[in-house]
């Protein structure tokens, strides 16, 4: 199970805000959203500028897909309550609120160290973490917090409501 999320604006803050106020800013949405993955039995695997790649491992010896859905949702739901409180603060400090993107998606995924011998970093690569990313990018299209792919949906009976097909960049069909 992937977990991709992203910072609105980021373009704004990063121009906006001296160097100490927006590493401070990006810091504190990381804590929203990769303390709540962390939480909830997930792993961080990559801090992509204002991005948080996460996964929730699914395997015969742990958790199945329907358990790596459900942590994924109530970190999702975590995350969105802290940022709720991070923003409560910076309203009550006349700062502008932040928000973000979820993408959550199910699918097979290859990981391992990658990069070249000078530089290697632990992630996952493969069609399902960038399907992750693209979707979410759809939050900010379809005006959406979380977007969850129908094959994550499948895994839990909760009551979605469709967006409906959409294309997602580079894949060529609707998901």
């Amino acid at each position: 199970m992937i977990r991709f999320s992203d910072l609105r604006n980021y373009v704004h803050w990063a121009d906006t805000l001296s160097a100490d106020d927006f590493l401070s800013l990006v810091n504190s949405y990381f804590e929203c959203t990769a303390g709540a993955i962390l939480e909830n039995n997930g792993e961080v695997l990559r801090f992509i500028g204002d991005a948080v790649l996460g996964i929730f491992p699914i395997r015969a010896d742990g958790m199945t897909e329907e358990e790596a859905c459900r942590h994924a949702m109530d970190a999702a739901a975590e995350a969105q309550k802290r940022l709720a409180k991070l923003n409560s603060a910076r309203k009550k400090a006349k700062q502008d609120p932040l928000g973000m993107g979820i993408g959550l998606h199910v699918g097979d995924v290859m990981y391992g160290n990658i990069g070249v011998p000078a530089r290697v970093e632990f992630s996952v690569v493969g069609p399902a973490a960038n399907e992750a990313s693209r979707i979410e990018a759809l939050t900010r299209e379809l005006g959406q917090t979380v977007i969850v792919s129908d094959h994550f949906a499948e895994q839990l009976n909760i009551g979605w409501v469709s967006l409906g097909k959409h294309e997602l960049k580079g894949k060529g069909e609707t998901m």
